[in-house]
């Protein structure tokens, strides 16, 4: 049970091992592009050409759904990045019960958007959880955990890419020893536990009274698509890539050198690299930038295509 390309990945591993797969449950497809036509996920596109049964039912707890699950009667149910809730005639039914995949160390995290919220917050690691589910939201005795070092300047496709590829990893350990008997059960540290919701849509307007480490990690989570939204000059544009570290050798600019102005104005321009912008603690670099329904350009091609000065502000 899965939807996007993150569960897709763990679905790839699956059909490529020795395991009989009765088939896959998916969100129904969903109205995208200009045109709004229907488009199926991600899982259901991989199991289609896998030659899986695919069921897209609009909620699991149907009871016509039930009833076929029942006749399936299947040992184990996988669900990653689903999107539904798991009634308990699917979770307690099978032989070895429901597992989940998860992107982030439990309990650190539970929750719909943990990798967002491991780069909102800076973490320097984080990784991937195997769980028995129950009935609750990520709270199941864990099975394995695996972590991954994120980068100070990675976005999210980066790191949902890494992190789907390691738990497609994880997963096929963790079917593996359960076939075997070998798999541990172990209880989660509920005191420790941290929540990860879904992101708010407000997040995406960059304030630039914010502290630069924040806008920087905002940027990340929303990059390379759908981007932070920002105006110049009444143009709508969208942060694509900031940084926030000193640079050297030929791109040499220390960002420390640069006296906070207003949030938001443009400080200086670093050749090669892009503009130096005030945050509302101190200065970081805008390296990429999209203007609306445009490619997007590097913060150098974006100053110069503008004709850009210090002391404009972006709002």
């Amino acid at each position: 049970m899965g939807t996007p390309e993150f569960a897709a990945e763990s679905l790839r591993r699956l059909i490529e091992s020795n395991f009989q797969m009765l088939g896959v449950v998916t969100q129904p497809d969903k109205p995208k592009g200009r045109g709004l036509e229907l488009q199926p996920s991600a899982v259901k596109a991989l199991a289609l050409a896998n030659n899986l049964p695919v069921w897209q039912p609009e909620s699991i707890s149907n009871p016509n759904f039930l009833e076929l699950f029942t006749e399936l009667d299947p040992d184990l149910v996988v669900v990653v990045a689903f999107g539904q809730k798991i009634p308990g005639e699917i979770l307690f039914g099978p032989r070895y019960g429901c597992i989940n995949v998860h992107g982030s160390l439990l309990p650190k995290y539970r929750g719909a958007a943990p990798i967002q919220w491991s780069i909102i917050n800076g973490d320097p690691i984080t990784g991937i959880t195997t769980m028995y589910m129950d009935e609750g939201w990520d709270t199941g005795d864990l099975i394995y955990q695996s972590t991954l070092a994120i980068d100070p300047n990675e976005n999210f496709a980066s790191l949902y890419t890494r992190l789907a590829k390691l738990g497609g990893e994880l997963l096929l350990k963790t079917v593996r020893d359960l076939a075997t008997g070998v798999a541990p059960r172990i209880g989660q540290e509920h005191s420790r536990a941290t929540t990860a919701p879904k992101l708010n849509p407000e997040m995406q307007k960059l304030q630039w009274n914010d502290s630069a480490f924040r806008i920087h990690n905002l940027v990340r989570v929303f990059a390379p698509t759908p981007g932070m939204e920002t105006f110049l000059n009444q143009e709508r544009l969208k942060i694509i890539e900031t940084n926030l570290s000193d640079l050297t050798g030929d791109l040499a600019c220390d960002l420390a050198s640069y006296q906070a102005g207003i949030p938001g104005e443009i400080l200086a321009f670093v050749k090669n690299r892009g503009l130096v912008v005030s945050a509302g603690d101190k200065p970081l670099l805008v390296s990429k930038v999209q203007p609306v329904g445009k490619k997007a350009m590097s913060g150098v091609e974006f100053s110069n295509g503008r004709r850009l000065h210090t002391g404009m502000r972006f709002n």
